[in-house]
């Protein structure tokens, strides 16, 4: 092997510039050239590509989002997009691959080893939902990010006696809002695993109230149904009754940028690394991952057939924690 490739799919997240500098690094060290695909999927479809060397990645690490741009790309999920991907890898003479991204990204790897091309993934996503691994690459700085949000929205809600609804993101995963509203010291987090009613929310604000509570912050996954909006309509009904007066706030997109904190750093470092050593000698067709603290290697076929469960011990943990 001479010449590899490297790309980011998918949503973006803290930590995604430090894995392209540790594979780029990494393989140059072995006697490899690297390409950088820009755009992910669909920059490999229309053959975007640049050379990587060591100065091309310098002084990415503190840098949030990802240099080299990422998209998602339905095209790819086609024969005829794979076919295309994989003419312009070998135009280019890119003998193996590192994707970094989430499941969608990591099924498009498994696509492409099942046509045989030597591909090796590391997972990257906020939502930590992809098997194979403890936590991905994003989750810390993001949840870290959460958390920052939580402790300044709280100081406003006590200095007013309101309730907060703030919204994370997690559209099938509740796990940024579950361990947002854990470390953040929430009266209620709502996720789209568990059934909450509209009455059951408005109980809580009604507990937290008579407890004698400045403030009532309730963490919601933009997943959860009905969602963030029916909460508010159905609590602005029952105002004068509830004590508290109720606001919102989306976090958004904020989750996604940022530096990365160091967690992050490091376990993009060493799963970067350890992408490109499997590539180096041989090993295809693998996600590599981090299991307590050694990193691991799991199948594609694997990784991209199962999705890892929220642990729902901590839901209770969190209901505990709420009183």
């Amino acid at each position: 092997m001479r010449r590899i490739g490297v790309l980011t799919s998918g949503g973006d997240g803290p930590g995604l510039n430090p894995c392209i500098r540790a594979v780029t690094r990494t393989a140059l060290g072995y006697g490899l050239e690297v390409m950088g695909i820009e755009r992910g999927y669909a920059g490999l479809m229309d053959s975007e590509m640049i050379q990587l060397d060591a100065r091309a990645v310098g002084g990415i690490l503190s840098k949030g989002g990802t240099f080299l741009g990422t998209t998602r790309a339905p095209e790819f999920e086609t024969v005829r997009g794979q076919r295309e991907a994989l003419r312009n890898l070998n135009k280019h003479s890119i003998e193996g691959l590192v994707v970094i991204g989430g499941n969608g990204s990591l099924s498009g790897a498994l696509a492409l080893h099942k046509h045989g091309f030597p591909v090796v993934g590391v997972p990257a996503t906020i939502d930590n939902d992809v098997s194979g691994t403890d936590i991905a690459i994003g989750v810390d700085t993001a949840l870290n990010t959460i958390l920052g949000a939580i402790d300044r929205i709280k100081d406003t809600a006590s200095s007013h006696q309101r309730a907060f609804l703030i919204e994370v993101m997690g559209r099938n995963c509740g796990y940024l809002a579950l361990m947002g509203g854990v470390a953040g010291g929430a009266e209620m987090v709502l996720i789209p695993e568990v059934e909450i009613t509209l009455e059951e929310v408005a109980q809580s604000l009604l507990d937290a109230y008579i407890r004698g509570k400045a403030h009532c912050i309730i963490v919601v996954a933009e997943g959860y149904k009905p969602g963030c909006q029916a909460i508010v309509d159905y609590l602005k009904k029952r105002r004068e009754e509830l004590g508290f007066e109720v606001r919102v706030t989306v976090l958004g997109h904020i989750q996604r940028g940022g530096s990365p904190s160091a967690f992050d750093r490091l376990l993009a470092t060493r799963l970067g690394a350890a992408a490109a050593a499997e590539l180096y000698n041989g090993h295809y067709g693998q996600m590599v991952g981090i299991k307590g603290r050694e990193v691991v290697t799991t199948p594609l076929e694997e990784v991209a057939s199962s999705r890892i469960e929220l642990d729902l011990d901590l839901y209770e943990l969190a209901k505990v924690m709420e009183k």
